[in-house]
């Protein structure tokens, strides 16, 4: 008889660990431990499995890829911490000031611009909640539209390149990143298309929830405006250019272009006279930050899978899914629904390090396409991270809502948002296209 009753155990006992709040770095680490010294007193463990470990972690070490993480992570801090995130915000909302739903139109369209640039949900949510959500109310705008269409576009950059969901997953499931950030752009911007087509909407049919800027309200116009534009706007697009368009037509790598995008964020802090000693420590102390949980979530879950593959519990569950009714519609519609799942509790992180592992040897065993689940995935979390009631946009908006914006509004906010991205899941799942179009362009053209 096996040990897989072990490693069921295992996993029930990890996932408890996490709910009670325990970091997930030391949930998995520890579980792996308590299972491997009872796995060795059955006689289901060798030991000598764990020498294996310091060859995997040198390995996670030189991986290229992952060293996108912290360039991206810095080119966000330093475009929100320099205030540049705040004026492209400020001046978009300008330039669509006379057009009714505009102050929304711009939410939508600067949180695809930086998700475009930063690749960070908390930062994104926070700035434009701060900036954006205060000015819709005193304007007359519905507090729940404001409050849903700040979480749903600052969670673009969940999904919308240099994502960094897309990196985590691209190791975890073993595809090119150039790959995944190919495949992710259209799905991206049809979620934003989906935003912005909402809000025309409402602007036709339910007017009083989007109005327009009265007419006394002064806002810069002609050369004045002109110039804010050129100043606000315009290099952040090129930058997004540089990034991304160097990765797309092949002349970088993501890491490459990574670097390039921390350097011209940087560029672009000094010619705006913003880049202080300070707001370098900063950016640099939040890069730290995040780079290291990344690592140390993805050591300690190396330990884990290790023991927990010993067991025998990845082929039980391969098996498992593998065996479903359905088989490749039941495999994605289950994997679906345990991604959602966990997206209403975990972090993007966490799951990429939790979940991925047990769900890519089956989609290998079902022959999908790699890429294109991969995207499917980071489409589910998108979603689940704006999910009541606990989806982590609810909570990063909560932090800087105005008193008049209560946390029930701030849920019922979503509810129109998450609809219109469970749409935009099935266009993806049912159109895989959507996903390999600019692959197979890509690849076709050499570019």
């Amino acid at each position: 008889m096996g040990f897989e009753w072990l490693a069921v155990l295992m996993f029930v006992g990890f996932f408890f660990i996490l709910m009670s709040g325990f970091p997930v770095a030391f949930s998995f680490a520890g579980t792996a431990i308590a299972f491997g010294l009872m796995g060795t007193a059955v006689g289901a463990f060798n030991p000598a499995r764990l020498l294996l470990l310091p060859n995997s972690w040198f390995g996670t070490m030189s991986n290229f890829t992952l060293l996108a993480i912290p360039f991206f992570v810095f080119l966000g801090a330093v475009l929100e911490k320099s205030g540049l995130a705040e004026e492209l915000l400020e001046t978009i909302g300008i330039v669509l000031s006379r057009v009714r739903g505009g102050l929304a139109l711009a939410v939508v369209l600067v949180g695809t611009v930086l998700a475009a640039t930063t690749g960070v949900v908390a930062a994104t949510v926070i700035v434009m909640g701060m900036l954006s959500l205060p000015l819709m109310l005193r304007y007359g705008y519905d507090k729940k539209l404001a409050s849903g269409v700040i979480i749903a576009s600052g969670t673009l950059a969940q999904l919308i390149p240099p994502s960094l969901v897309l990196v985590i997953l691209s190791d975890q499931i073993g595809v090119s990143v150039g790959d995944l950030f190919l495949g992710a752009l259209i799905p991206g911007l049809m979620l934003s298309g989906s935003y912005i087509l909402y809000i025309i909407g409402l602007a036709f049919f339910q007017p009083e929830k989007v109005p327009m800027i009265p007419d006394d309200v002064v806002i810069p116009e002609g050369t004045q405006l002109i110039k804010q534009v050129f100043k606000a706007v315009v290099p952040p697009i090129i930058l997004i250019f540089a990034v991304l368009g160097s990765i797309f037509f092949g002349v970088a790598t993501p890491t490459e272009a990574g670097a390039v995008g921390a350097v011209g964020a940087s560029i672009l802090a000094a010619f705006n006279k913003r880049l202080t000693p300070q707001l370098i420590r900063d950016a640099a102390h939040s890069t730290a930050v995040i780079t290291a949980l990344v690592v140390m979530i993805l050591f300690c879950s190396s330990m884990f899978s290790l023991v927990f593959d010993a067991l025998g519990g990845k082929t039980l569950i391969t098996n498992l899914l593998i065996g479903l009714p359905g088989g490749y519609w039941g495999f994605l519609i289950v994997s679906n629904i345990v991604i959602f799942i966990l997206g209403a509790f975990l972090e993007f992180i966490e799951i990429c390090f939790i979940a991925m592992p047990l769900l890519v040897p089956a989609a290998q065993a079902l022959n999908i396409d790699m890429v294109w689940f991969g995207v499917v995935m980071a489409v589910n979390l998108q979603t689940a991270f704006i999910s009541p009631p606990v989806g982590f946009s609810l909570f990063y908006l909560q932090s800087v809502a105005p008193k008049e914006v209560s946390t029930l509004d701030i849920h019922k906010s979503a509810i129109p948002f998450i609809v219109l991205q469970f749409i935009v899941l099935l266009i993806v799942i049912i159109f895989p296209q959507t996903v390999r179009w600019l692959i197979d362009i890509s690849a076709t053209t050499g570019v």
